[in-house]
């Protein structure tokens, strides 16, 4: 088992853990998402007087879909195809004119999956000085070699590691870029809060970043929290204290960075 995951599996059992990684992923209480005005007009327009081409382009431009349907990214990807595909606009504008307008609001305001807000909250406790120093630009990050973590939204963390780092995984974007003792650390970080199903995915997920081959200065890592830290004979438990693997808590995350 790694040091690190050791270290991460002792504080989750034995510590206030939870009360301490609230610092990192203050997770706030559900409130309603932002939708534009101008653009809600538009569909309740639409609603009204059912014209179903009209419906479907104005609700793809609110940041949610009412409903959900497999053919709907099609959509998003080709608008031309709404013209092109009458019943299949008919039968999504069916559903959702069952909704009613005011349940059609709820729908398009709920607010964003929990699992969404992490990578963000996660880059806001960095940007806080949450491993001890305050992140730099690209710009200054590659004008020397101090220690220094690297700020930046997912496009440009993915784009520096992939030109950087060697990271070549087009799917997927990472949270973490640091440089410590001359060695780049890229990371990636997710708050798992269930066993099983999508939550087992997301772990996988973290795990064949793990195992990207790097160049001998990179350093991948897992900046993971949540239930898979629990003794148990389950999929995630068993993997990360039967392989030594750069996985870990982001609370000792700061440990991890200043001991390379």
């Amino acid at each position: 088992m790694n040091y690190f995951t050791e270290l991460s599996i002792e504080l989750a059992n034995n510590r206030d853990y939870l009360d301490q990684l609230f610092r990192v992923y203050p997770l706030a209480p559900e409130s309603v998402r932002y939708v534009d005005g101008e653009k809600w007009d538009k569909v309740e327009l639409a609603f009204q007087i059912r014209d179903n081409v009209s419906l479907i382009n104005a609700l793809l431009d609110l940041d949610l879909f009412p409903v959900k349907d497999g053919y709907v990214p099609y959509f998003r990807h080709d608008r031309t195809a709404i013209n092109r595909n009458p019943q299949t606009v008919n039968r999504i504008c069916g559903r959702i004119y069952e909704l009613g307008i005011e349940e059609l609001w709820k729908k398009c305001s709920q607010p964003k999956e929990t699992n969404r807000q992490m990578g963000q909250l996660f880059r806001r406790w960095l940007d806080n000085s949450g491993v001890g120093i305050q992140p730099v630009s690209e710009k200054v990050f590659l004008s020397d070699n101090n220690n220094a973590v690297l700020a930046g939204n997912d496009q440009q963390l993915k784009e520096f590691a992939s030109k950087h780092c060697g990271y070549e995984r087009d799917d997927k974007g990472v949270d973490l870029i640091a440089r410590f003792n001359n060695k780049l650390v890229v990371g990636e970080a997710k708050f798992i809060s269930d066993e099983g199903g999508h939550q087992n995915g997301q772990f996988l997920d973290s795990m064949t970043t793990l195992h990207t081959k790097a160049p001998e200065d990179v350093i991948y890592v897992a900046v993971l929290d949540g239930v898979l830290y629990i003794p148990s004979k389950k999929k995630m438990y068993t993997h990360i204290t039967k392989n030594d693997e750069n996985v870990m808590s982001a609370l000792v995350l700061r440990d991890f960075l200043y001991s390379l």
